[in-house]
Parts: C-alpha cells; structure tokens; sequence
C-alpha cells in the first residue's frame, strides 16, 4: 500500500490551519472594530455565509464525501486515476457556474430564505449586494476543494492546507487599505473575497498539476463512474453540511434580535479554532488512509489510524472545550473588545462561546466518525443521521427562542451535534472492529478528561491572579498569553501524570509511516 503518514499529514493540516484560524481571528477583530456589530457586519456575515454555506454543499462537504475515497482507491490500484479527476473536474464546474449563474439571479430569495428578518429594513438591500459580489466565490472554492482532494489522496497535504490562508491574507490586507486609503473598509472587504477565491484556485490548480494531474476545462462526460459519484455526493451534501444548515437556521431566528447574528458569528470564529485546527485536519487526513487501508484489506492498520486519530483530536478539543466555558469573557474581552464592540458585546459573545464549548468535542468528533462511513462510499445512513439532527436544531432553536432568547441557536446547535455524533456511533456497530476506537483509546479517553478538569481550575485561579494584567488595556495581550501558557502546561503536565497523553508517542508517531 503506498503509505499516508497519518500523525505527519495531521500536523501539516493542523499547522496550516492554525496559521489560517490566527489570521482568521485579526480578520475578525478588524471587522468587529472598524465595522463593529450592527446592521452592517449582520449584512455582512449573512451575505458571506451563502458561499460558505454552499461551498460546503457541493465542495468540501458533499464532493469530497464522493471523490476522494473513489480517488484514493483508483490511486491506489492504478486504476485510471487521471481520467476520473478530470470528468469530475469537468461536472462540478458546469454545475457550480450554473449554480453561481442562479444565485445572482435569484439573491433577493436566497437572502430571504436565510435571513427572514431582515426584510423590511436596511439590511436587506445590503445583503443582496454583498451576495451578488461574494456568491462566485463558491465557484473557486469549489474547484481549489478538487485539487484539494487530489493533493489530499495522493499524500501532499501543505499546499492544500496552505490555501485558506490566502484568503484571510487577502481579507486583512484590504480592510487595512480601506482604513488608511479612506472609503467604506466594508467595500473593500467584501470585493477582496472573490480575488481571493482567484488566488486559492490558482494555487491549488499549479500544485496538483505538479503532482501529476494536470487538469484542464473540457466538456463533461456522463459516465458510471460519475453515475456512481453523484450517487454517493447526494446524500452526503446533507450529511456533511449539517453544521452549515444548522447555522442557518440559527441565523434564521437571530435575525430576528438586534445584533445577534454578529454576536453568533463572533462567538462561532472562536470555537473553530480549535475545531479547525484538530477536527477539519483530522478529517481530510483520515478520509484518504481509511479508503485505501480498506482497499488494501489492512483492517489492523484502519482500526489503528482510527483510533489515533479519535486520541489526539480528544486530546486537543476537550481541554479547548474546557478553557471555552471557563473563561470566555477572557477570550472574548482581549480579542474582540475595542474599537466599536462594546463591554455588552462581549457579555453577549461569551455567553454563545460557552454554549459552543460544550458542543465542540461533538463537532470534532463528527468529523472523525464520518470517514468511517464515507470511506465505504456510504453516504447514506450519514444524510439520515443528518436529517435527526436537524429536526432536534430546529425544534431547539425555534422552540426556545421565546424563552431564552438570541441564544436559542447556540444551545440547539450544541445538541443538535451530540445527536449526530451518537447516530453515528451506534450506526458504525454495523462495520466490525475494524472501524471501532481499540482499548488503548478507551482507556485513555478519561485520563485525558481528567486532565482537562485539572486544567480547568487552573486557568480559573490564573484567570482571578491576573486580573489585573487582563483589564490593562496595552498588557491584556500579555496577560491572555500567559493564561494560555498556564492551561497548557496544566492540561500536559496532568495528562502525562495520569497516562493520557505522553509526548513521546507524538513525536514517534510523527515519524512512524
């Protein structure tokens, strides 16, 4: 079998897209402060969550539920590799252009139908127009998510990784022009997008045609092959879009509170860091092992990267989920609090992050569990899980909103991940032990859990020592670094104590192939 060197490829993807989340939080902090929460970041955000959210759909969600596992396994038996990638390169462009072709057309809808509450007002108008400029981005996402998915399967995993970041480097740089140059920093901002999408395409494109697959514009092919593809990806644009469409219907009933859709979307950057850094990596690397380990009938070695992969997203998801619901005032007041957010902003943020922190371990998780069945090219008892899902986001975000409000959406998305991650649990009984977390996991799992406890207290009593630091406006910086520094010393300390987590199984595995 040619070899993935799982633990390697996990902190390529890992490095790289903490490198994007970091960049991801200045964007954030820019367009909170220059922008700051109000009719026209809630603009914003709803318009730029359309690609997002269909991106996720017909890309990085759906497409490569289907084509990287059909790939892997063609890459792997030499089995025509090359001709598959480039139909698939052929269909998914004509269907994305005529899905940017409709959303130009049609954005007054697409804004209606996902932020309801905005009509009637000014917000309405400025979505549409951010829509109509952001919305083709989804047509480079969509491609670059392809060439992602060869560099991926093939085991070239920085370039891929590397591209998100052009887009926050391209995001940062225009809203600092904006700001000294003069004019609306928001125009700037949302004609930065498309540019961008440009850019990670072109990128991506260079790299895979240097892996071998050169891949240019032709007209598509309808073949089994694809027949089979589209089979899969159906069902998989639920399964693996089910945050997205969660969020939506969040937005839906935040759209009808002032400022709540800014208030989800600063706290929903915040729990993605480590969501992406862990669970996002994790997830394109483990796809691509599973199939082929699967092809090649290792089962020992599935059961294996399964496992390791489930122990260290744990490892590095729980103590975050922790720090989360323990000091989100902290985060939310040193990264987000200035310029035009406000102190009552922050309380709002902190209240969503605690919320989300207690899901996070879900979401990381989902994105573990579901190469287990995606590598079998099942995509379909995922959709059914997806759909249980939602009905719990939806009766949760709709039924509590008279309750409790705005946050209402944060709560339902919470249970609405554990939901899943338990209908995928109990769903891959059916695949053997060949997909199920091995008894060096099972053990561990608490120790860590443990750890993360012990952690927790720590940053409590750190947080009330530096107080002081904290709420000084040019040493707050300071004071957050060493909050960090404090968890994670605590959180490893701990975790190597109690026969959790050694350090130097990290680094063999690093090396092992």
């Amino acid at each position: 079998m040619k070899p993935i060197r799982l633990m390697s490829g996990f902190f390529t993807v890992g490095v790289w897209t903490l490198l994007s989340r970091v960049l991801g939080f200045a964007r954030e902090a820019m367009l909170i402060g220059l922008i700051g929460p109000g009719p026209v970041m809630d603009a914003f955000v709803a318009a730029f969550r359309l690609p997002n959210m269909f991106r996720r759909f017909f890309a990085e969600g759906a497409f490569n539920a289907a084509f990287v596992p059909m790939f892997s396994k063609k890459f792997e038996g030499e089995e025509g590799a090359g001709a598959f990638a480039q139909d698939a390169f052929n269909g998914l462009a004509l269907v994305v252009l005529i899905l940017v072709a409709l959303g130009m057309i049609f954005m007054p809808g697409f804004v209606w139908l996902t932020a309801e509450g905005f009509a009637g007002d000014a917000r309405f108008d400025m979505t549409v127009g951010y829509g109509r400029i952001v919305f083709p981005y989804i047509l480079c996402m969509s491609l670059a998510a392809l060439f992602s998915g060869i560099l991926n399967a093939t085991g070239r995993f920085a370039v891929a990784a590397a591209a998100p970041v052009l887009l926050n480097i391209f995001v940062i740089a225009a809203m600092l022009a904006g700001a000294f140059l003069g004019g609306a920093v928001i125009d700037w901002l949302v004609w930065s997008i498309p540019v961008a999408g440009v850019a990670q395409l072109a990128l991506t494109w260079r790299a895979a045609a240097q892996a071998g697959f050169a891949l240019r514009p032709a007209l598509p092919r309808w073949t089994p092959e694809m027949k089979a593809m589209i089979v899969i990806a159906l069902p998989a644009a639920m399964a693996s879009g089910v945050m997205q469409i969660n969020l939506v219907v969040g937005q839906l009933v935040a759209s009808q509170y002032d400022k709540a859709v800014s208030w989800l979307f600063a706290a929903d950057r915040l729990y993605q860091l480590p969501l992406g850094v862990v669970g996002i990596a994790v997830g394109i690397v483990l796809l691509p092992d599973l199939s082929r380990r699967l092809r090649a009938g290792d089962d020992t070695g599935a059961r294996f990267a399964l496992s390791r992969a489930g122990e260290i997203s744990l490892a590095l998801t729980i103590p975050s989920a922790v720090a989360l619901m323990v000091v989100p005032q902290t985060l939310v007041s040193v990264l987000f609090e200035r310029g035009a957010s406000t102190v009552d902003d922050t309380a709002a943020i902190a209240a969503a992050v605690a919320v989300y922190g207690l899901g996070l371990p879900a979401f990381v998780l989902q994105k573990v569990m579901q190469p287990v069945y995606f590598a079998r090219e099942n995509t379909r008892r995922p959709f059914h899980y997806a759909i249980v899902a939602m009905v719990v986001n939806v009766v949760l975000a709709v039924g509590l909103a008279p309750f409790v409000g705005w946050i209402a959406p944060a709560i339902a998305t919470t249970v609405a991940g554990w939901t899943m991650v338990a209908c995928l649990a109990l769903g891959a009984r059916q695949y053997g032990t060949a997909v199920r977390f091995d008894d060096r996991f099972r053990k561990r799992i608490w120790r860590i859990v443990a750890a993360a406890l012990v952690m927790g207290v720590a940053l409590k009593f750190g947080n009330a020592a530096l107080e002081t630091l904290l709420n000084t406006p040019w040493w707050r910086g300071l004071g957050l670094i060493l909050l960090i520094a404090l968890g994670a010393v605590s959180f490893f300390g701990a975790a190597q104590a109690f026969g959790g987590l050694y350090l130097s199984e990290v680094k063999a595995s690093l090396r092992r192939k």
